[in-house]
């Protein structure tokens, strides 16, 4: 059980200055020491990582790396009920409030060893999808980019579970549900692109997490000082001001005319090499005809005018675009049916494979850009821009 410093406050209240002992008579906690002690203490007791919540995040870990594997929603859903109460996250609000430097690196190390199993278990799941490749992973990108619908649901769950957790007759469970699904589902997304070479999936579910877990302490933060607790201490006010600060670079950045949605992340992107090759183009050209002497007569005759005989021109045919694919670690690239990452797979072309591409235009879909091509094989379908090598200058391809 963690306990606070009892000079958090004096013993006698009236010995406060006048606007600090009007904020304090506003606090829920009781104004006695050691009744406010023992107060905090009950929350901060519900707010600490047990082993219950290192066993559960195991357990919720496995279920979404097979959800991912599944790319089943509905399994993803039942891995964050079995998840544990993110009351690790509630901690770090709270350790920030009251200003108690130990209760706040106690529950922020709790949850990133929480995250560290999560991702852990999604990195062997990557490992082992590779035997059964080619898998579609259009969960996983979905749930390893930015998105405002979980922005609001990670926001939800903090300020119904902080205020939750405050009053004692009331449950966290259900809305910590909605925690563990903004902050778990990035973290297994991005260990299982690392362990299966999908492109997209890590490092980007690390980002998004570490964006939700800020947006998740700065509303339960909020939701404490709504309460009646405050700062009452520099570290308080000083990790708060980081919390907050925080909070409004996230703000900007969502709103940021899109640009950290679908944004390729601290990716490594391939720069094709355009090699120009020489056509030869036919330029006619014009042959007089020799013009007849004039026959000297009396008679006036006409003279005949030149007239030129046009020769043949040849129409150049187009050089026909081919390229390869270079998915670098990955192995291959998935080739499909229409853009975008929700798009049926048709087929897995591994690193190396020929394919010729279509001249229809670049498609911008999910973050990336598409191109169309047509396998040897004669099979068409769509595949990402930077995942292709060509030495051919493509029209209207920039990259």
């Amino acid at each position: 059980m963690t306990q606070f410093n009892a000079n958090i406050t004096p013993d006698d209240p009236e010995q406060l200055p006048p606007a600090r002992r009007r904020r304090a008579r506003r606090l829920l906690a009781p104004m006695e020491t050691e009744d406010k002690i023992d107060f905090l203490d009950k929350v901060a007791h519900r707010a600490s990582p047990s082993f219950d919540f290192f066993l559960f995040s195991l357990l919720a870990g496995a279920v979404m790396a097979g959800g991912y594997l599944l790319d089943s929603e509905p399994v993803l859903v039942l891995a964050a009920i079995l998840s544990p109460m993110m009351a690790p996250v509630i901690g770090i609000a709270l350790g920030t409030v009251v200003g108690s430097v130990q209760f706040f690196l106690r529950s922020l190390v709790g949850l990133l060893i929480g995250g560290l199993l999560v991702f852990l278990v999604g990195i062997l799941a990557g490992y082992g999808s590779r035997l059964w490749y080619p898998l579609d992973f259009s969960q996983a990108h979905l749930h390893a980019q930015l998105s405002w619908a979980t922005f609001l649901l990670v926001a939800l769950g903090a300020g119904l579970t902080s205020a939750a957790m405050v009053r004692t007759e009331k449950s966290a469970a259900l809305p910590s549900v909605a925690l563990a699904y903004g902050l778990y589902l990035p973290i297994s997304a991005a260990g299982l692109g690392l362990g299966s070479g999908e492109p997209f999936l890590f490092p980007d579910g690390l980002v998004a997490f570490a964006q939700y877990l800020s947006w998740a302490v700065l509303i339960a933060a909020l939701t404490f000082v709504m309460l009646g607790f405050r700062p009452l201490t520099l570290f308080g006010y000083t990790v708060g001001a980081v919390v907050l600060l925080l909070g409004i670079v996230i703000l900007i950045g969502v709103s940021g005319a899109g640009a950290s949605f679908g944004a390729q992340i601290a990716l490594p992107t391939h720069t094709p090499t355009a090699t120009p090759t020489q056509t030869l183009t036919m330029t006619p050209t014009l042959t007089p005809r020799t013009p007849l002497p004039p026959t000297a007569t009396a008679t006036q005759t006409e003279t005949p005018t030149l007239t030129s005989s046009p020769t043949r021109t040849v129409t150049p045919t187009p050089t026909p675009i081919v390229a390869l694919v270079n998915a670098g670690e990955g192995g291959g690239a998935h080739l499909r049916a229409e853009p975008g990452f929700q798009a049926p797979s048709l087929t897995l072309l591994q690193n190396g494979t020929q394919v010729h591409v279509m001249p229809d235009d670049p498609v911008q879909e999910g973050g990336g850009i598409w191109i169309h091509v047509r396998t040897i094989q004669g099979e068409d379908g769509w595949i990402l821009q930077i995942l292709l090598v060509t030495a051919t200058p493509a029209p209207n391809w920039e990259g």
